[in-house]
C-alpha cells in the first residue's frame, strides 16, 4: 500500500557537526521531530533511516579529487593548503572528524527519500537534514559540503527519467543547485531570496536565466531587505504557479530553509510563521495538479533553532501528512523539555503574536520593488507562446 509520506530520520545525521558554536547545527532536527511527537502528528512507522551514499552516487556531481579529499579531511590526513583550496577548513565550513561521512548520510538521506517518491512507495517524502545548496562540483560552501540536492536531482534524472522542477525558498541563493544545471532543459530551478546586495552567496540575479540549451529554465526572485508576510508571500505564489504551468515538471523538489523569518540571526528579511504555512501548502497542491502527488523536501538554512525551525519544518510534515492543527498552543510538555537548554524564550503557540517587530520604514516602496523584481523574472515566460502539443518549450 502506497503511504501518503515518510519522514526520514535517524540520530546519525546529527553527526554532521562543525564545532561547538556554529550556526549550522543540526541539533534542530531531534527538536523538530520530537515536537512532532509531542504533538501526536508523526507515528514511528512514518519514520525510514537514510543510507549512506555512495562515492560514485556522490560522483554525479561532484568531483571525484574533492570527495576524495573530504574523506581525508575527516581523518585528518589534509594539508592546509589542500583543504583551502577545496573550501575546507575555512570559518564558515570547518573541518571535523567524519566529515565524508556524515556528509554522505545527508545525501543519501535524500537519495532515500527520492527512491520512496519516485518508485511509487510514498507521495511525499521529507527529509529535514539534506538541502545543503551551496555546495559545488570541486568546493565546499556556506555550510555544504556535498549538495545532496544536486546529487538527488541527477540521480533522479538517470534512474527515473524524469522533469524535476527545484523550488528553493531559503534566504540565501540556491546557487549551487543552479550552477549544477544551469545547462540542462530537462531541469528547472527557482530561488526566492535576499537579495545578494547584502548577503551571501551574492547571486541569484534576475539575469541569471541558465545558458546554452539550458536558458530559460532559471529563476531568480530575489526581494529586498526587510521583506514581510504579503509581499513575500505574493511573489512566492504567483511565481510557483506561472512557473509550474510553464514546466510541467514529473516531480518537485523543495529545498526549506527557515531562516527568512525576522528571528534568523544570519538574514535582514521580516517574514512571520505565516509564510511557513503556506510555501509547503502550496507546494502540496501543485505537486497534486502538475505531478501525480509527487512531492520531496528537504530542510536547508534555519539558524533560530529554538523559536523558528521546529515549528517551520513541523509544518512541511504536517501539510504533507494531511495533519491540519498548525495554530494554537505548542505541547507544554515540548516547551518543558528544551526551555532548559534554549537560550531565548520558547514560543507557546504555533502563530506569531502580532507586531514581532516595529514597523517597517518604507514598507510600500519595499512591496512595490518586490512586485517590479517578479514581473521581471517572469517576463520570459509570460512574454512566450508555446507551440500546443508541446509539453514544454
Amino acid at each position: 500500500m502506497k503511504k501518503e509520506a515518510v519522514f526520514v530520520y535517524s540520530d546519525e545525521l546529527l553527526a554532521y557537526k562543525f564545532k561547538e558554536g556554529h550556526p549550522f547545527d543540526q541539533k534542530r532536527l531531534g527538536i523538530t521531530l520530537d515536537l512532532l511527537k509531542k504533538q501526536h502528528a508523526i507515528n514511528e512507522e512514518d519514520i525510514v533511516k537514510p543510507r549512506m551514499a555512495t562515492d560514485e552516487e556522490l560522483m554525479l556531481i561532484h568531483d571525484p579529487s574533492f570527495v576524495n579529499a573530504v574523506r581525508m579531511a575527516g581523518q585528518g590526513k589534509l594539508s592546509g593548503d589542500r583543504a583551502d583550496s577545496y573550501g575546507l577548513g575555512t570559518e564558515d565550513t570547518p573541518i571535523f572528524s567524519g566529515m565524508h561521512e556524515a556528509s554522505a548520510l545527508l545525501v543519501g538521506g535524500t537519495l532515500t527519500a527520492a527512491d520512496y517518491v519516485m518508485s511509487g512507495k510514498s507521495l511525499h517524502a521529507l527529509n529535514l537534514g539534506g538541502g545543503l545548496h551551496h555546495g559545488f562540483r570541486g568546493k565546499a560552501s556556506g555550510f555544504c559540503v556535498y549538495n545532496d540536492s544536486s546529487v538527488a536531482i541527477k540521480y533522479i534524472q538517470k534512474k527515473y527519467n524524469a522533469r524535476v522542477l527545484y523550488v528553493d525558498t531559503d534566504a540565501h541563493h540556491g546557487d549551487g543547485v543552479q550552477w549544477s544545471f544551469y545547462d540542462d532543459p530537462s531541469v528547472c530551478t527557482f530561488s526566492i531570496h535576499e537579495t545578494g546586495r547584502y548577503l551571501f552567496p551574492g547571486t541569484g540575479n534576475i539575469n541569471e536565466r541558465g545558458q546554452g540549451q539550458g536558458y530559460g529554465y532559471t529563476f531568480n526572485l530575489p526581494v529586498d531587505a526587510f521583506t514581510e508576510d504579503e509581499s513575500w508571500l505574493a511573489s512566492y505564489k504567483t511565481a510557483f504557479r506561472e512557473i509550474i504551468e510553464f514546466f510541467k515538471p514529473d516531480v518537485i523538489l523543495t529545498q526549506n530553509g527557515a531562516d527568512a523569518h525576522y528571528y534568523d540571526p544570519l538574514t535582514h528579511l521580516s517574514a512571520t510563521m505565516n509564510i511557513f504555512k503556506e510555501i509547503p501548502r502550496l507546494a502540496h497542491e501543485l505537486a497534486h495538479e502538475y505531478c501525480g502527488g509527487r512531492w520531496i523536501a528537504v530542510g536547508g538554512g534555519g539558524y533560530d533553532i529554538w523559536r523558528v525551525v521546529p515549528r517551520a519544518w513541523s509544518m512541511i510534515w504536517m501539510e504533507m501528512a494531511g495533519y491540519r492543527q498548525t495554530s494554537g498552543a505548542l505541547p507544554a510538555d515540548w516547551i518543558s523539555k528544551w526551555q532548559p537548554e534554549s537560550p531565548v524564550r520558547l514560543p507557546e503557540h504555533w502563530d506569531d503574536p502580532d507586531g514581532i517587530y516595529t514597523p517597517i520604514p518604507r514598507k510600500p516602496e519595499i512591496t512595490e520593488k518586490n512586485a517590479q523584481t517578479m514581473e521581471k523574472c517572469l517576463y520570459p515566460i509570460r512574454s512566450y507562446k508555446p507551440a500546443p502539443d508541446n509539453k514544454s518549450p
